[in-house]
């Protein structure tokens, strides 16, 4: 067992190195962005009409261009009459969609949000600081819902919801999720778009961004939640998101919304006061590069080849460092793997990093507020770094967590 005056000798050895290595937010690396290359080229000069003929250089067409509203409504199960392209990114969708709810109230509800007392959202945990970023800053509640033995914890969930009708939405990322990794089976989700709520417009914010973020061969499929929200007789319950941001360029691509007819009217009204139509020759260029669903899932195996190396190389390094002194999650799918770094040790840990050149998102972020009540959980994105820089980076972490854990005991 190495001794805590030794591995502060190893975090001098770190600190002494000038790193200057980025293991914070889930960013497509230079290799991957390359992959999408061409559409720098796209659509091309004198390529600007949709297929119906539309010149796409001028205004209008609010819902977004009809022929990549049908590649990504057959990836994700949802009628293009029922699926919008919006914005270049999905955030100030879901900031959107939450703000028109406070102001204008669901088509299901009873009236606007803001009129609720104690407003509240449900957040499995550890989850996405965007979602909760989003909550926080509109003065939104939120509780945290822990995941149990590994698994959504249906029984909480399902027993809040139905005594308290504060509690308007829950924060979903169905696949792949952000950080564990976590996907929800069909059960779990029946069991969400069928349980009584006490509030008549309880929405689940159905954040599906790494539907087609496969890591293995096994490509799971996609839930069509809205299919099964409209059979329990709740249609307007969840509402999609999902983009291409993590497919194509980060933060120049397309972002989606979908939902039930009666949602996507409602969504509609809220965009055309906001926005007379979306970047439609930036969409054209998507459809020309990426020509249908299945040219979408052959970009991304393109992707997943360049990932999976990263991945198994963090893994392999966890493993060798830590051993059975931290537990890991080894995903499927998505872009993180969540680390589980023992009660006390995250915030330190992270800190030890930073001193270190190496930058780790802040301990606490996949959490409400940023509060980790047992200050154990560490989001690892592996993805932007070359995997040389990547395997310093871990390596030096692991350094980092078994040196908190020594100071943690000693204290």
């Amino acid at each position: 067992m190495t001794s805590i005056d030794q591995l502060r000798q190893k975090h001098d050895e770190l600190r002494a190195q000038g790193l200057k290595l980025d293991l914070t937010r889930g960013k497509p690396s230079p290799e991957q962005l390359d992959l999408s290359n061409q559409m720098l080229t796209l659509p091309g000069e004198g390529d600007y009409r949709a297929a119906d003929g539309t010149d796409l250089r001028n205004y209008g067409g609010p819902d977004g261009l009809e022929e990549l509203r049908a590649i990504f409504g057959e990836l994700l199960h949802i009628p293009t009459s029922q699926l919008l392209a919006l914005d270049a990114v999905t955030l100030p969708i879901m900031h959107g969609t939450v703000v028109n709810a406070l102001l204008n109230g669901r088509p299901d509800g009873d009236g606007p949000w803001r009129d609720v007392k104690n407003l509240t959202f449900l957040c499995p945990v550890p989850g996405y600081d965007r979602h909760f970023t989003i909550c926080e800053a509109l003065g939104i509640r939120m509780i945290p819902v822990p995941f149990v033995d590994g698994a959504l914890d249906l029984e909480t969930i399902r027993s809040l919801v139905a005594s308290d009708s504060s509690i308007r939405g829950l924060w979903a990322v169905p696949m792949y999720a952000n950080p564990s990794g976590y996907t929800l089976t069909e059960a779990e989700v029946r069991t969400l778009v069928e349980m009584p709520t006490a509030a008549p417009d309880f929405t689940l914010m159905w954040d599906n961004a790494y539907a087609v973020h496969h890591l293995t061969d096994d490509e799971l499929p996609v839930i069509d939640v809205l299919a099964l929200a409209a059979a329990a007789g709740h249609p307007d319950r969840p509402v999609v998101f999902a983009s291409t941001s993590k497919i194509t360029f980060a933060g120049g691509g397309v972002g989606f919304v979908g939902g039930s007819t009666a949602t996507i009217e409602w969504i509609r009204k809220y965009s055309f006061a906001r926005n007379i139509g979306p970047d439609k020759i930036n969409q054209l260029r998507h459809v020309r590069f990426l020509k249908n669903a299945d040219g979408v899932r052959e970009h991304m195996r393109e992707n997943r080849a360049l990932l999976v190396p990263k991945f198994d190389a963090v893994l392999e390094i966890l493993q060798a460092r830590l051993g059975e002194a931290a537990v890991w999650t080894r995903p499927k799918g998505g872009y993180f793997i969540s680390l589980e770094a023992g009660e006390g040790c995250a915030t330190r840990a992270v800190a030890l990093a930073k001193d270190a050149g190496i930058a780790v998102t802040a301990a606490g972020a996949p959490y409400p507020y940023g509060d980790d009540p047992k200050d154990s959980t560490i989001r690892i994105a592996p993805s932007f770094p070359s995997i040389d820089d990547l395997r310093v980076a871990i390596d030096g972490l692991c350094t980092c967590i078994l040196l908190a854990q020594a100071e943690h005991a000693a204290a």
